[in-house]
């Protein structure tokens, strides 16, 4: 083989080679970045939502949001479904009533309803157990709209997990 076309073949190895290191860095697998998710089809979650706290709302429902919006978890086969199970004090965070509030802890409520919003244009499922709203003394009908009622939130968490939803506790 001729010297110049034995280096032009050699720049066509090296040119082949780098563009698939290119590709191969350009289109990484989800296994990659979460060796948990090798294998997975899709993840379905039912969060058992426990606490009381709006400011806690503002740092955990972004968290949860992350999960279903993640590029990892949108690139498995199957669409991520989530579900937000409200329980005890949490019913507190999807009532509408501001009764004995601040003005700051107004605001506080104002934000995670608008997140609450945002879950249920995303398609998030939503739902209280009117067992805690009753005994909390909550009117049921300060419930936010987006908000499905339930008679016993823990027949829900278990209803999902049945159906293969795992479970995310956050107390």
């Amino acid at each position: 083989m001729k010297p110049a076309l034995q280096r032009l073949n050699q720049i066509a190895v090296a040119l082949v080679l780098g563009l698939a290191m290119v590709f191969a860095m350009g289109t990484s697998s989800v296994a990659e970045e979460y060796a948990a998710l090798k294998g997975v089809q899709g993840l379905h979650s039912v969060f058992d939502y426990s606490l009381g706290s709006a400011d806690a709302a503002l740092l955990f429902f972004p968290a949860i949001r992350g999960v279903y919006t993640d590029k990892s978890v949108l690139a498995l086969p199957s669409p991520p479904k989530t579900v937000i199970v409200f329980h005890g004090e949490a019913a507190k965070l999807v009532s509408t009533d501001r009764t004995g509030l601040n003005d700051t802890q107004r605001q506080t409520f104002d934000k995670v309803a608008e997140q609450i919003r945002q879950f249920k244009k995303d398609g998030v499922t939503m739902e209280v157990c009117m067992y805690a709203v009753n005994a909390l003394g909550i009117d049921p009908a300060t419930l936010m709209p987006e908000i499905d009622q339930v008679g016993n939130g823990f027949i829900s968490v278990l209803g999902y997990q049945a159906q293969g939803y795992s479970l995310v506790t956050v107390q």
